[in-house]
């Protein structure tokens, strides 16, 4: 296991098993450009390109555990750039479920498929697109994860594609946002703040 997973199980940011598990399995350094492998280890962001980051691992445990995934579930993840946090999900939903990671930037895509093909996962398809649209193809979600700042509100697509009972994890501004969706309409909502995040940019703004 390596520090920083032994380091985040230590502080309880990382506490579920399967969750631990998968931190174990998908290493960091296989989603890194190759000049930053060495720095994989630290528990910070660190540049894939484009202005994007691939978030430290910190930030990462503590938004899956919030999210909750568990085996079987249909999953959907907003801004997915280097394909760690997806192959993370990929690996604690098991064959029985099913990620999608939606990324705007073409080359960011590509990039990530790149890193998860080297764990072989069946069950993660790639798609380039406007995440704060969602994917309607695939809705309804019993979960759904943004990597990036929705700014001051969430966008109104990913509450609407979120199953009844499903749990919606997404930075508003400088807080990491939990919305547990109680009804069609009705959502239990709880803030975490003291985070920063890249924005999330919709293609129609």
């Amino acid at each position: 296991m390596t520090n920083f997973v032994n380091n985040l199980v230590e502080k309880g940011y990382l506490k579920s098993e399967r969750i631990i598990s998968a931190f174990r399995a998908v290493k960091r350094r296989d989603f890194v450009p190759d000049s930053l492998r060495e720095e994989s280890e630290v528990n910070a962001p660190l540049p894939i390109g484009y202005g994007q980051t691939i978030s430290q691992p910190l930030t990462v445990a503590f938004m899956l555990e919030l999210l909750a995934p568990n085996a079987g579930e249909k999953i959907l993840d907003v801004g997915s750039g280097s394909g760690w946090q997806s192959s993370l999900l990929a690996y604690v939903v098991g064959e029985s479920g099913k990620v999608f990671a939606i990324e705007r930037i073409p080359e960011l895509s590509d990039f990530g498929k790149e890193n998860a093909e080297r764990y072989g996962f069946k069950n993660l398809e790639f798609i380039v697109g406007d995440g704060t649209q969602g994917f309607k193809e695939e809705a309804p979600f019993d979960k759904i994860i943004v990597a990036a700042s929705a700014f001051k509100e969430v966008p109104p697509e990913l509450k609407n594609q979120l199953k009844v009972g499903g749990r919606l994890v997404i930075p508003v501004d400088q807080s990491i946002w939990l919305f547990e969706k109680t009804s069609d309409h009705g959502f239990k909502e709880t803030e975490y703040p003291g985070f920063v995040f890249v924005p999330l940019i919709s293609e129609r703004s």
